[in-house]
């Protein structure tokens, strides 16, 4: 149990670091669908075509291991 809890840190840890970088690059959260609105000074992002692209990538991950 204790190794399962230390890869799943260590797997978000290094998410964490590595995610920003490659949606960059991908340009991840600026699909058409996406939706990004101001309100009161502030920016929203509502990523809905982004999170329906990731869904279905892992998905298909996930059935294939």
């Amino acid at each position: 149990m204790l190794k399962w809890i230390l890869t799943l840190v260590i797997a978000i840890f290094v998410l964490g670091i590595v995610v920003p970088h490659v949606a960059r690059f991908i340009r991840l959260g600026r699909l058409p669908g996406d939706i990004a609105f101001r309100f009161r000074g502030r920016t929203y992002y509502l990523p809905f075509a982004t999170t329906i692209i990731l869904s279905v990538l892992l998905l298909v991950v996930s059935r294939l291991v």
